[in-house]
């Protein structure tokens, strides 16, 4: 949705509030640019609404402004969700590897790469960056040679 307000220019209005009224300015321009403002916050406000469920449209239809609106949606569903981050947790404790089954190479591969410490972190962007499949002991020799080219 953010995208969608992005091309149509709109995303401005929801986080800027209302223009303050100037006082070096007629009271004309003030009712324009007021009444400006009004106008792209209305339509902003109601390409929110027209991208959400009947539902939901009848909750959030009660805002008054886009800025408004758009918080109460991202208070809503951008929190993240503590039950759901133990389930996963308990999950992957509950994990137990099967003696049967394998583990696929490239993720062996991919596992060693990612665990690699901070100061690798350039070989490790171009370990991640090659095209070919790598073995498992593919990798432990190119991780010897760099590790050997560290210590000239």
């Amino acid at each position: 949705m953010f995208f969608y307000l992005t091309t149509l220019c709109l995303q401005r209005f929801i986080s800027e509030d209302a223009p303050e009224v100037s006082e070096g300015t007629s009271d004309k321009e003030n009712f324009i640019i007021v009444e400006a403002w009004k106008y792209s916050d209305f339509l902003c406000r109601n390409y929110i609404l027209s991208g959400l469920q009947d539902d939901l449209y009848n909750v959030y239809s009660g805002t008054k402004t886009s800025k408004e609106l758009w918080g109460a949606l991202e208070r809503k569903y951008k929190t993240e969700d503590a039950g759901i981050k133990k389930f996963l947790v308990a999950r992957f404790l509950d994990f137990k590897m099967i003696d049967s089954l394998i583990v696929n190479d490239a993720f062996q591969v991919a596992s060693i790469i990612e665990k690699l410490p901070p100061m690798w972190k350039d070989f490790k962007n171009y370990l991640k960056h090659k095209c070919k499949e790598m073995t498992v002991e593919d990798l432990i020799v190119r991780l010897r040679i760099e590790e050997d080219n560290k210590a000239i």
